[in-house]
């Protein structure tokens, strides 16, 4: 799974791994009166990797958690969910809106292997100083370069340049270059 091969869902393993991120997510999600402190301590218990002053504000959703990478400063705002069967890199300064979606998830494009119960991932990254609007979501193996504005609501099917904006479904280049 980790490797981007397919696999099965099923699989003891990956279901003992799911329960676990359940039960984290329960305690995590119930933490919402709590402080950023509380926030960062959970984290740091099941993401793979959490920068100084990172902020994911719950209700909070992902399948693993522990292929996230979050970055220094890095702000999620409420509602977000990460599919994370495979590496999410979300660089520092990074700003993510509400209701936000990163799938990492894919599936077989032949009917027959999709019936099957094959499931494959492909990893997103998100570079530096990126903001995403609200309610966007971003596509299995896109990668979004530092600078960049993702428009709120804009479902991401391709990479999207450093610096550049993006807006709508499918996200289509508004301007190249972000200011300052």
């Amino acid at each position: 799974m980790l490797a981007g091969e397919l696999y099965h869902a099923s699989c003891p393993e990956i279901q003992a791994e799911l329960a676990a991120c359940a039960a984290w997510l329960a305690r995590y999600n119930a933490a919402l009166g709590d402080t950023a402190d509380v926030w960062d301590a959970l984290l740091r218990e099941r993401l793979g990797s959490v920068g100084e002053g990172a902020l994911l504000r719950p209700p909070f959703y992902c399948d693993y958690g522990s292929n996230i990478h979050v970055g220094k400063n890095v702000f999620i705002n409420y509602n977000c969910v990460i599919l994370d069967v495979v590496r999410v890199t979300i660089g520092e300064e990074t700003r993510i809106g509400p209701a936000v979606q990163i799938y990492t998830a894919d599936h077989p494009r032949h009917r027959d292997l999709r019936r099957s119960g094959l499931e494959s991932g492909v990893p997103v990254t998100i570079g530096s100083n990126v903001w995403i609007g609200g309610g966007a979501i971003i596509l299995p193996g896109v990668t979004i370069g530092d600078n960049a504005i993702v428009g709120a609501g804009s479902v991401v099917t391709r990479d999207v340049a450093a610096g550049a904006t993006v807006a709508g479904n499918p996200a289509r280049l508004v301007a190249p270059k972000a200011n300052g």
